[in-house]
């Protein structure tokens, strides 16, 4: 309750004033990372009195001091130390590199520190205190992941080193034994290198053809194309959720659909969808699907497949050797279910388990909260960039029913993309990323060999992206002046 005087009147307010700002609050804790900033917050407080002998009432106003109203991205700042930091020149960092990388909030760093300080063991073979918790704590954290992206059973996930090696676990194992010459692989020119290479190493193993779908006028995957290219003779269809350069975002739920018609199966590349927005993979209906941890602020050398059980069931081992199996014989072995079949050797325990911490920490905020924030910053970074002279932006324009991801790739006129990604990391400390972003056929489609990408999480606030704009325009300048 807050107290306040009014014409010799003592009011007490109802706390619920502040809860009206602390509920739902990403961070519970931000009261205490912000400054003392109040917006004044007037009230219209009306009083009743009644007695035997008469009864009245009035109206006043107040002004009552509540925090200000912050941003996702102001809120949760204080859990990243890395981004409070002074970099080249004693610039403040800037980082918007976020399609490539993730920062960590301090309580995966903590759930890391912990298991390594209090509980390191191995995972699934021990029957000892230490074991048994880092068991237990492995496997909740492939709970999580199957939660997270609503997977029927926990047995459906399956832990990898990444999405790539979750992809290639796919085309070696699935692909090997299901593919033949002649069979149609569909994929589209924008994705990553880790969603092309398998599959080409694949065909030319075993005869498959691989069939590539283009771009429209928007700069999007065809999916006019897509559908056309589908036959009898697709056996499978891999496509990326989100593209990590052109920034758009494919409706997988109906290629999925499309890919069933024909009795193809669908690998999704999840990369740059699942840290950003509701991803479910059995609304989606898709077969395959992967992720990596580092993009959705958990550690690195850990990411996630998810199968269809009965496909993974189907599926040989990948790779051979200890917790794979069931019973090894010097003329045969049997293997485990999966999960454990796809798991062989010593997993990423530690990683594993901050990677459910991450998913604790995404799941508090609430992924439709991050993917609204950033459609919001999406748009903010977009039409900032856009306006300045001679800069070219990759993908589709935003739009009422065009909601872009929040990453621009860009080309500047004159300018080589690492030069400028130098030149705002050196005076500006700004970090953005420069290159063909492991998607060089798309780059090659549009006539380019680089780019420049600035990608936003929801710990950017729009001052980044007004930090950016700026330190992109005096590098501009700079350039410029040696024409």
């Amino acid at each position: 309750m807050t107290t306040s005087i009014m014409e010799g009147v003592v009011v007490k307010l109802p706390s619920s004033i502040s809860q009206l700002i602390i509920n739902n609050h990403p961070n519970p804790n931000y009261l205490s990372n912000l400054t003392t900033t109040t917006t004044p917050l007037k009230l219209l407080l009306s009083f009743k009195s009644s007695s035997s002998c008469y009864s009245y009432s009035t109206t006043t106003t107040a002004s009552v001091s509540v925090p200000a109203p912050v941003s996702l991205g102001h809120a949760t700042r204080p859990d990243f130390h890395i981004l409070h930091q002074k970099v080249n020149n004693g610039s403040n960092l800037v980082y918007l590199d976020n399609a490539a990388t993730s920062q960590k909030p301090s309580p995966v760093i903590d759930a890391l520190n912990n298991y390594y300080r209090s509980y390191n063991s191995n995972v699934h073979r021990g029957i000892h205190f230490l074991s048994a918790r880092a068991t237990d704590e492995y496997e909740m954290a492939r709970k999580k992941v199957a939660a997270f992206v609503n997977a029927s059973e926990s047995s459906e996930i399956v832990f990898m080193r990444n999405a790539t090696e979750a992809i290639n676990l796919v085309a070696y194992s699935w692909g090997l034994s299901n593919l033949k010459a002649g069979d149609e692989i569909v994929v589209t020119i924008a994705e990553h290198h880790s969603a092309i290479v398998p599959w080409q190493i694949l065909s030319e193993k075993i005869g498959a053809v691989l069939k590539f779908v283009s771009l429209t006028e928007d700069e999007v995957p065809d999916t006019k194309m897509l559908q056309d290219l589908l036959s009898k003779r697709t056996k499978l269809v891999v496509v990326h959720h989100v593209s990590n350069m052109l920034a758009s975002v494919l409706p997988v739920k109906n290629i999925a659909q499309w890919a069933h018609e024909v009795g193809a199966r669908i690998l999704v590349d999840a990369c740059q969808s699942v840290p950003h927005m509701v991803v479910d993979v059995q609304d989606l209906g898709v077969d395959f699907l992967v992720a990596s941890s580092h993009k959705m602020c958990g550690p690195t050398g850990v990411g996630f497949l998810y199968g269809k059980s009965e496909l993974l069931a189907s599926m040989p081992p990948f790779l051979g050797g200890g917790e794979m199996i069931s019973d090894v014989f010097l003329d045969h072995s049997t293997y485990a279910d999966p999960p454990s079949r796809f798991e062989a050797g010593t997993p990423a325990i530690g990683e594993a388990i901050g990677l459910g911490t991450a998913i604790d920490y995404l799941s508090q905020i609430g992924m439709q909260k991050i993917h609204d924030y950033e459609v919001e910053l999406a748009n903010y970074l977009y039409e900032n960039l856009h306006a300045i002279p001679g800069v070219r932006i990759y993908g589709p324009a935003p739009s009422q029913s065009v909601h872009r991801a929040a990453l621009c790739s860009f080309n500047v006129e004159g300018l080589h993309p690492t030069d400028i990604a130098t030149f705002l990391d050196q005076q500006h400390g700004v970090a953005i990323r420069s290159g063909h972003h492991c998607a060089q056929p798309l780059h090659w489609h549009l006539g380019i060999s680089a780019s420049a990408r600035a990608s936003l999480y929801f710990y950017n606030t729009k001052e980044d992206v007004d930090d950016f704009i700026s330190a992109l325009n005096d590098t501009i300048v700079f350039f410029n002046s040696f024409k």
